[in-house]
This record gives structure tokens, C-alpha cells and sequence, in this order.
């Protein structure tokens, strides 16, 4: 089958290149003609736009930061789904909202395509060795045809059955880690405040009890005041929203996820959004008087 694989950025370009390593026929854009360059002087064949992948492709990979971009990319001018596109299969592997997932599924069906949503989780080192979690959601039909391509980019695919059951099981370990991680920068902020060594501190979270991929992912990188690795907050965020969505119309209630979400507002309204979720930290800090940080720094 021919595949086209739609955005590039630091997950989707390792996806890619994963995929072509298997002598895959694949064609790869991006908005961003860098990126698009560095592909190409790998050997990666390139197309001018989504419309070039929906003519040739009959499968389409969409990696992609939110549910507006794949909305444009899929029925904007210049879309996927533009004059003379296959009736082709596309997945969007990317983090979108439920609802949208779900509204995109019945507009490509009404058009003659088959849409499935199969989120990925893993940072983007498990992009690069092609270890990532999978979270498949669609027609079992459309899996066994594709199913190969996902053990290209991940070791661990998990079909959860009809569209947007993937994404609602991203949603749901997304919010664990959002929440893990706000929770984090709150501890360890009041941790710095009693004076606590920082070191011997993300000792204890880092291997105790209270232990979590959020803290040995953040705890380490806050301790030496890196903030610009991991997904960016402005990213993060959408996450947050959808979740609230969610409770809003099912009335679920859900203070916990209320509480995490308003660390994460007070974050974006200081300007962190561009930095990684570690940074929330930063307001604790400031609000505290206290800086978690590597003594010997």
C-alpha cells in the first residue's frame, strides 16, 4: 500500500522515518519546509501538500497538534479530501477531542473514507526507537489492514473497538500525568519552602511510595532548572479542556481534575505555555519564596 504521513513535528518526523526504515512506500508533508528538507536529504520522498498525499495515498497517518489543524488539513482548500483524493483510510494519530473524532468519522464516511482515531503516548525518545503505546479505536477492519504500520512506531497496540475509544484512552492517561504532574510542583515547591535538600528529596519521589513517571520524568530536569523538554503547555493543555467537556456533559464530577486544571491556567497566565509541564513549579516557587533547585548549581 501507498502511505502518506501528514505532520512532522518531534513525534510525527520519527513515526516516519520508523515507517520508511521498513521500506515502507511512503510519502511525508509538513507546513514546515525545514522539516520537510531535513526528511528529504534522508531519502524520504516528499509531497507539496495534503491534497498530493489524498491523490496517492491509500492510507493516510495524521500527527498533528490539535482537532482545528486536522480539521484544515482534511477539508480545507487544499485538503486531504480534495478533487481527485482516494477513498482512502486516514488515521489521526495525534491527541483530539472526542467530539471531534466522532464528527470528522461521520463526515469522512459520508464522503466514501474510512476514519479511525489511534492516538500514541510515549516521549519522543520512545518516538525515535519506535517503543511507543498505541490506543487504537475504529473498525476492526481497518485495523487488520493497518496494524502492520503501528508495530513499525510502537511495541504496545491496544485496539479499544469503535471511533474515539482511542481517544478517550489517551484522554484518560493523559490526565494522570497532567495531574501527577501539578501535584508534583505543588510538593516539591513546599519542599524547598520547609528546606529540604532538592537532591535527596527527588531521591525519595523518584523511588518511594509517591513515585510516578511524572516525577522521574520533571523531578530530575526541575531540579537542574530545565524547563523546555516535554510536551509544552500551550500543547498540554487541550487535554485539560476536552477532560472538562466531558464532565460538564455527563456531570461527573471531578474536583481533582478542577484543582490540576487551575495550576495549569495560573501557569499559562504567567506566559510558562511554551515551556514544559515541570514549569509549573515556577509559580509555586515565586508565590512560596523558595527555589526547588540543585545546591550545587
Amino acid at each position: 500500500m501507498k502511505i502518506g504521513f501528514i505532520g512532522l513535528g518531534k513525534m510525527g518526523r520519527h513515526m516516519a522515518v520508523n515507517m520508511f526504515k521498513h521500506d515502507t512506500d511512503i510519502r511525508v508533508f509538513d507546513a514546515n519546509r525545514e522539516i520537510l528538507t531535513e526528511l528529504s536529504n534522508l531519502g524520504i520522498p516528499t509531497a507539496s501538500s495534503p491534497a498530493e498525499i489524498g491523490k496517492l495515498a491509500d492510507v493516510v497517518f495524521l500527527s498533528l497538534p490539535s482537532a482545528g489543524v486536522v480539521e484544515k488539513v482534511l477539508f480545507g482548500e487544499g485538503g486531504v479530501i480534495g478533487d481527485g483524493a482516494k477513498r482512502n483510510i486516514i488515521v489521526d494519530l495525534g491527541t483530539t477531542a472526542y467530539m471531534k473524532t466522532l464528527e470528522f468519522g461521520s463526515r469522512l464516511g459520508s464522503l466514501g473514507f474510512k476514519f479511525a482515531d489511534a492516538p500514541v503516548s510515549g516521549m519522543e525518545s520512545r518516538a525515535a526507537s519506535g517503543e511507543l503505546t498505541l490506543m487504537f479505536g475504529g473498525e476492526q477492519s481497518v485495523f487488520d489492514k493497518i496494524v502492520p504500520y503501528f508495530n513499525m512506531i510502537s511495541n504496545k497496540v491496544i485496539n479499544f473497538g469503535g471511533l474515539g475509544s482511542g481517544q478517550m484512552a489517551k484522554l484518560i492517561n493523559q490526565l494522570l500525568f497532567d495531574i501527577n504532574t501539578a501535584a508534583l510542583s505543588e510538593v516539591l515547591a513546599l519542599a524547598a519552602k520547609l528546606g529540604l535538600d532538592p537532591q535527596k528529596t527527588v531521591e525519595v519521589v523518584t523511588s518511594g511510595t509517591g513515585r510516578s513517571w511524572a516525577a522521574e520524568f520533571f523531578a530530575p530536569r526541575i531540579l537542574s532548572g530545565v524547563f523546555n523538554e516535554g510536551y509544552a503547555m500551550d500543547n498540554a493543555y487541550k487535554d485539560l479542556v476536552s477532560a472538562s467537556e466531558i464532565s460538564a456533559q455527563l456531570r461527573v464530577p471531578m474536583p481533582i481534575l478542577s484543582a490540576a486544571t487551575a495550576i495549569y491556567q495560573m501557569s499559562l497566565c504567567k506566559g510558562l505555555g511554551n515551556e514544559g509541564k515541570g514549569a509549573m513549579i515556577k509559580v509555586y516557587e515565586e508565590f512560596l519564596g523558595a527555589e526547588f533547585r540543585d545546591r550545587e548549581v
